[in-house]
C-alpha cells in the first residue's frame, strides 16, 4: 500500500514554524523594536511606490490588510507610518513572534491565523483601504485566482492593492551559476511545485530540521491576470534591477540593503517588479 502523498500546505507551515525565531535573530528585530530602524528596509523601499496612490499620499489612517506577514517586520513598519494594520499568515508561531514585536514595540497591531484560501472565511467580512504584500510570498501558492479574488474581496471601494514581488524571470535563474553567466533552469510558466530540503534556511547558517518547501512559480500573466479577473483595475506596474538579497553570489550592493546585477548585466534581466491596482 503507497503511503499518502505528503501536505504541501502542511510541509511549509512547519518550515516556517520552526524558523520564526531564527528570523526574530537574522531579520535584526531588535533595532527595529527599540527605534534604531523606524521602518524595515522593505517598508522603506516600498512606501514611495505606494504612497501616490494613497489618499494625501500617506498610509496615515487607513485600514490596511498585510498578506503573508510572517513575523511582522513590515506590518509594524505600516503601523509606525500610522495605518490600522491587520497581519494575516498561516504559521502560528510567525504570529506568535509578531505578537511579541508588536508589543515590545508598543503598537497596536492585529494578527489573524490563516491560510490564503482560508482568509476569507477568517476575515468574516471585513474591508480594508489597502491590500500589501511584500517580496517572497507568492512562491508559496499554488493558486493566484483564489489570492486575487482574496484581495478583490477584502478591498472597499475604491481601495488599493499593492505587491512588490521577485521577477519570474529571475525566480527561473540557476542561482548557482558560475560568474557572470545567467541560465534560466527552473520554469517561468506554472507548473509542477520546486521541492527545496536545502538543510538551513536562506537567512541563517542554523541547520533546519523542518527543512523540506513546495514552492510554486508563477508567470506576469498569472499575476496580472488573476486580478484582472477578479475585478481590480492595474493603475501601475514597474520592473526593477534590484533585489533585497544576493540572489547571485557574484551581485553588486546597490544601497539601502538591495544587490544588483554587475554593470555590464544590468539590462539583461528584470530582478523584481512592483503592481498597484484598485477596486
Amino acid at each position: 500500500m503507497s503511503a499518502a502523498p505528503e501536505d504541501p500546505f502542511a510541509i511549509n507551515r512547519a518550515h516556517w514554524d520552526e524558523v520564526a525565531e531564527l528570523h526574530r535573530v537574522s531579520y535584526h528585530t531588535d533595532t527595529l523594536v527599540d527605534g534604531t530602524r523606524h521602518l524595515s528596509d522593505q517598508v522603506a523601499r516600498d512606501e514611495p511606490l505606494l504612497a501616490p496612490f494613497l489618499p494625501d499620499g500617506s498610509p496615515a489612517g487607513l485600514d490596511m490588510l498585510h498578506l503573508q506577514c510572517h513575523i511582522g517586520t513590515d506590518t509594524l513598519s505600516w503601523a509606525r507610518l500610522g495605518a490600522r494594520m491587520t497581519g494575516l499568515d498561516m504559521s502560528g508561531e510567525s504570529l506568535r513572534v509578531a505578537r511579541e514585536l508588536a508589543s515590545q514595540a508598543g503598537l497596536d497591531i492585529e494578527y489573524v491565523q490563516s491560510t490564503i484560501a482560508d482568509g476569507a472565511a477568517a476575515l468574516a467580512g471585513r474591508r480594508f483601504d489597502v491590500v500589501y504584500t511584500s517580496i517572497g510570498v507568492l512562491t508559496w501558492l499554488d493558486d493566484l485566482t483564489v489570492w486575487a479574488n482574496l484581495i478583490a474581496g477584502a478591498l472597499k471601494p475604491g481601495g488599493v492593492f499593492f505587491v512588490h514581488e521577485l521577477h519570474p524571470v529571475a525566480n527561473g535563474l540557476d542561482f548557482e551559476d558560475p560568474q557572470g553567466e545567467l541560465r534560466l533552469t527552473y520554469p517561468y510558466f506554472h507548473a509542477d511545485p520546486v521541492v527545496d530540503d536545502s538543510p538551513v534556511d536562506y537567512s541563517s547558517p542554523v541547520p533546519v530540521v523542518n527543512a523540506r518547501t513546495y514552492e510554486w512559480s508563477h508567470s506576469l500573466e498569472d499575476v496580472i491576470g488573476s486580478l484582472l479577473a477578479a475585478g481590480l483595475t492595474i493603475r501601475s506596474f514597474r520592473e526593477h534591477q534590484t533585489l533585497p538579497w544576493l540572489a547571485l553570489p557574484w551581485m553588486e550592493p546597490a544601497g539601502r540593503g538591495e544587490f544588483a546585477l554587475p554593470v555590464r548585466q544590468r539590462g539583461l534581466c528584470p530582478l523584481a517588479y512592483s503592481l498597484v491596482a484598485v477596486k
